[in-house]
């Protein structure tokens, strides 16, 4: 376990702050994904007082440090967190979510990422706040004896 905890990094997401109280979109921090070969973007939702909200996310990528140069995440390079639902849909939500998890694994090769949450018809509370953990691949037996030499 200690091996495989010293392969990963917490990094913020989205900070915990002051409700979202209308349509404006929660945009993550930029996350640098420099030396990692995953990365698990985590987060839950807090009370939700809108009756008929709903929050799409959507997951950028890009190559430079401001993501001037943000495009969607192919499907190809994101994981699901429900089998057989596209990553996306599987991680946006709606008012009835309350205090629930989600998150999206991101498998592409751009060095930046940030993920977006975007409400519509919201007019109560929005609670959201996160975290992305940044993992390498532990090495293995052969890469380890490997590199004693």
């Amino acid at each position: 376990m200690r091996d495989e905890l010293s392969c990963k990094r917490i990094r913020p997401l989205i900070a915990p702050g002051a409700a979202v109280t209308d349509t404006t979109a929660t945009v993550s921090s930029i996350i640098d994904c420099q030396g990692y070969d995953a990365v698990t973007l985590a987060f839950v939702t807090g009370t939700l007082s809108d009756a008929d909200a709903t929050f799409t996310a959507l997951l950028e990528e890009g190559d430079n440090s401001a993501l001037s140069d943000n495009a969607a995440v192919a499907d190809a390079d994101m994981v699901s967190m429900t089998a057989g639902t596209a990553p996306e849909a599987a991680a946006s939500y709606t008012f009835a979510d309350d205090g629930e998890t989600r998150a999206i694994g991101y498998l592409g090769t751009k060095r930046y990422i940030r993920l977006t949450l975007t409400p519509a018809a919201n007019t109560g509370n929005h609670y959201v706040a996160g975290v992305a953990i940044l993992e390498k691949k532990s090495p293995g037996v052969n890469q380890l004896a490997a590199s004693a030499n």
